[in-house]
């Protein structure tokens, strides 16, 4: 299991870092510890790489999650980057969000930034390739371990691909002291830097081991799914060469996507865990599920419960509640039956909105008259917030917002309070797990070959996991492509809820700002609440908007930081060209 041997990685921490004076891409390292004792042997040089590792987004530690960004759950409080930027469309070149955890964050402005960018990642990522290629250490240690960072470097440069489009790829370490001016990098198109981190994939994929003794390191259905997940990514309506309005786009780019996953299926290294709830557990860490993940343990824990969990339990308050789901997505989860809360047939009762639903819904979503930690969730209004979880419409304290919470993810033997003090969490954070693959797969090979016996086995098996839902066929009968897409992307939101996978989904759909027919698109609507009230013994349930919600089309694409821009000027020279960039910005900044 990967671990970082913290009295000798802080003799290894001045060995590459990173923020160029100059372009906020590069610098060159002062080194601590000389190349002769870090290169020297296998065990010095992994202190090294899993320093990168550990560069990775802290997922279980952040207080802002990538769903509050999105319609699927409320910001928290307003000074978060979801209300304060994404929600009101105040994004900038020069407040741009960075995303959870520094996620897209392009490098540091000076060397006063205690912040680690992605371009930091990347130089480390470099180095390493760079060394270890030039040491005397064993040649499988050098092929497996160069795999790896190439890997970890084309997650870096994916994260930057999604946020910006095109920008700089550098593979070569670069030293402003040495090198002058040749440090500067212009901005790669949008395809280019596609072409580049799917082809270091696909290389590396036939490098990587299909399984992994040392729990955290990428395997080849790691790298393959990454491969899969940019591909679909490209493919879909955001980037595609056809017209954005239809779904459909650009066959080709279909066909790769779909191809990929479907290798990753091909495998057969992977399966569903079978129990949904205890999937995102400490006791199901690595398991037959988890593609890619965060490594959590005693002495590196998370503080999940303790910033996500409900807010007051048993009276008292233990977490800060920033898990919030939306109605919207409450109303996504299905009903038993299969069909959808607003299908002809569902049985869905407004009035007892949270009976007959599907398993996920109970596995996901706190609601008034859940139970938790020997406690049961009450939401209604009149009850107080000192002591119960009376929705909070005002924003004046951590309590919902929305009327809900959610328990995904949570581990429920642990109290938020202890655990915000002593990050008690230990469950890994999945960045891939096996259930998208069967859903990107499914996505693809539809928009390719429309619903076919293959589209509807990956997603039925994702439904019937646990005896949770019936089939498509059993709900629906025959389905046409049209349908299908709707099935998809409604099990998408579900299945991958308060896993930091819609915000890209709403982007490459591009229906943010708006529906193909037009109507506002999914963050140009009021976030939705549910208000409970009490008449005469009885509940009444009423939705409620709760805020508003401003998506300019610019968005789609995050601003290039200004202090890049001002630093590299080969970047501010490039003007139009396919990607219409104008001084090397993004449309719209």
């Amino acid at each position: 299991m990967i671990t970082i041997k913290q009295s000798c990685l802080i003799a290894l921490v001045g060995i590459a870092l990173t923020a160029c004076n100059k372009n906020s891409l590069e610098i060159s390292p002062r080194d601590r510890v000389g190349d002769d004792i870090v290169w020297a042997s296998a065990a010095n040089a992994d202190l090294f790489l899993n320093d990168v590792y550990n560069s990775l987004p802290d997922m279980n530690n952040e207080t802002e999650h990538l769903d509050q960004y999105t319609d699927n759950s409320d910001v928290g409080v307003t000074w978060m980057q979801g209300y304060a930027n994404i929600r009101v469309a105040n994004v900038t070149p020069s407040n741009l969000p960075r995303g959870p955890w520094d996620m897209w964050y392009w490098g540091k402005t000076d060397n006063n930034d205690s912040r680690t960018g992605n371009y930091e990642k990347i130089r480390k990522c470099n180095l390493f390739i760079e060394k270890v290629t030039a040491s005397s250490l064993p040649d499988d240690y050098k092929t497996k371990r160069i795999a790896e960072a190439r890997f970890l470097r084309a997650m870096f440069y994916h994260w930057l691909w999604m946020a910006y489009g095109g920008v700089p790829v550098i593979t070569r370490t670069l030293d402003n002291i040495t090198q002058g001016d040749s440090i500067y990098v212009p901005r790669s198109t949008e395809e280019a830097t596609f072409q580049f981190i799917t082809n270091e994939l696909a290389e590396i994929a036939n490098v990587l081991p299909p399984s992994q003794s040392e729990p955290g390191r990428p395997t080849k259905g790691a790298a393959l799914t990454l491969k899969g997940w940019c591909e679909l990514y490209e493919a879909s309506p955001l980037r595609n060469s056809g017209n954005p309005a239809n779904p459909g786009g650009d066959l080709e780019r279909w066909k790769k996507a779909s191809a990929t996953n479907k290798a990753v299926i091909d495998l057969g290294m992977y399966d569903l865990y079978p129990d949904f709830r205890t999937l995102f557990l400490k006791t199901a860490n690595n398991s037959i599920e988890s593609i890619f993940a965060r490594q959590y343990m005693p002495g590196k824990g998370g503080q999940l419960e303790g910033k996500e969990g409900p807010t007051i339990v048993n009276g008292t308050e233990v977490a800060w509640g920033n898990f919030q789901p939306t109605q919207e997505l409450v109303d996504e989860f299905s009903m038993a039956n299969g069909k959808a809360i607003g299908e002809s047939g569902s049985g869905y009762d407004p009035q007892h909105p949270y009976v007959n639903r599907e398993k996920r819904f109970y596995q996901t979503i706190l609601f008034n008259g859940s139970p938790w930690q020997g406690d049961t969730i009450r939401t209604v209004v009149g009850l107080g917030r000192s002591t119960e979880n009376e929705i909070d419409l005002g924003y004046s304290s951590d309590v919902t917002h929305t009327g809900y919470y959610a328990c995904k993810r949570l581990d429920e033997s642990i109290l938020g309070s202890d655990n915000r003090a002593n990050s008690t969490s230990y469950q890994n954070y999945m960045f891939f797990r096996y259930a998208e693959v069967l859903l990107s797969f499914a996505e693809a090979e539809n928009e390719v070959n429309g619903p076919t016996a293959e589209v509807l086995a990956a997603v039925n098996k994702v439904r019937t996991r646990n005896n949770n839902l019936p089939t498509v066929e059993a709900t629906y009968g025959a389905v046409d492509k049209d349908k299908m897409r709707e099935i998809i992307r409604r099990e998408r939101r579900v299945e991958l809820a308060f896993e930091d996978k819609r915000w890209w989904d709403v982007l490459r759909w591009k229906i943010a700002d708006k529906m193909a027919d037009g109507t506002p698109g999914v963050l140009n609507r009021p976030e939705v609440g549910m208000v409970i009230t009490s008449d005469n013994g009885s509940l009444v349930y009423t939705r409620t908007n709760v805020s508003n919600r401003l998506f300019l089309p610019k968005m789609y694409y995050m601003p290039i930081p200004q202090n890049v821009l001002d630093r590299n000027y080969k970047i501010r020279a490039q003007n139009g060209g396919k990607d219409a960039w104008v001084n090397g910005q993004n449309p719209g900044y």
